[in-house]
């Protein structure tokens, strides 16, 4: 179903917003919008609301399974303003966001749904899943000049570390790290500071008050944490073209740019153990 704006989707909507876990998809532009929401149907999520300019094509038979929100996804905020939308209008389900050309996948997930997994990271009393942006490129840069290739995918296997998150006081926030890696680090000269992060809390609880803030943290700080004090957690594992897409298609990086590919490229398997096996992402307690 389509809805005009984002209003018009909290008025006629609801049954998108009746049982969770709910998936949100930004489209930036048209690149892989199919297939990313295939991969997010395929795991399991109950609902898949779709943020995309009016202007943009999707095919009748994807819309007809899907709830499409005409929204200007370019606009400054816009990824606050729709998730913090619908956090407000649905306080206590389990949301996802991404954007199109990224996948989600976490631990087992071949075997085991979205549902299963936050039943399991709800019984111990989280309320938020902390997932890693891992940057996927195509590896023949000629034949696919966006950067994207679903066939021809590549990741880094190496070059991921964290640092320490100080909070307003200067002293280390507890439980919060930054983590760097990928493109963002290997391109940094073309990526501004505040965008370099490659940690997003993509997976939370919704409740009334939280917000989600241009960092991709939210103003819960045990939100942002990458585990609880006990035990470490389950984390996840977005695999995304985005970055890619964007220096290859950013004027500025385009001609600086000739191969992602260097000396730690591995072939992307579409697989949750490939990402378990580079320490990528983890099952915590979860077997």
């Amino acid at each position: 179903m389509r809805y005009s704006s984002l209003d018009r989707f909290l008025r006629e909507g609801e049954a998108a917003l009746a049982r969770g876990p709910v998936a949100m998809i930004l489209a930036e532009d048209a690149v892989e919008v199919e297939s990313t929401i295939a991969h997010h149907q395929k795991a399991g999520f109950r609902a898949l609301i779709l943020f995309a300019p009016a202007e943009m094509e999707i095919p009748q038979k994807v819309e007809a399974d899907i709830h499409r929100v005409d929204f200007d996804t370019a606009a400054e905020g816009a990824t606050q303003q729709a998730v913090n939308t619908l956090i407000e209008a649905a306080p206590g389900l389990w949301m996802y966001y991404c954007y199109n050309a990224e996948y989600l996948f976490y631990p087992f997930c071949e075997s085991r749904t979205i549902g299963e997994m936050l039943a399991f990271h709800t019984e111990e009393r989280r309320d938020a899943v902390l997932t890693y942006v891992i940057d996927l490129y195509a590896g023949d840069l000629d034949r696919h000049p966006n950067a994207v290739s679903l066939e021809n995918a590549f990741l880094d296997r190496s070059g991921y570390y964290a640092l320490g998150r100080d909070g307003p006081d200067g002293q280390p926030k507890e439980r919060q790290l930054d983590f760097f890696g990928g493109l963002r680090w290997r391109f940094e000269e073309h990526i501004p500071p505040s965008r370099r992060k490659i940690d997003r809390i993509s997976l939370f609880r919704a409740r009334k008050g939280l917000r989600l803030r241009a960092d991709h943290t939210f103003n819960d700080e045990e939100y942002n944490t990458y585990a609880c004090p006990w035990h470490n957690n389950i984390t996840a594992a977005i695999a995304s073209f985005r970055t890619a897409k964007a220096l290859k298609t950013n004027a500025g990086s385009t001609f600086d740019i000739h191969s992602f590919k260097w000396h730690n490229s591995t072939e992307f398997r579409w697989s949750s153990q490939q990402l378990l096996d580079l320490g990528l992402m983890e099952p915590g307690q979860w077997f």
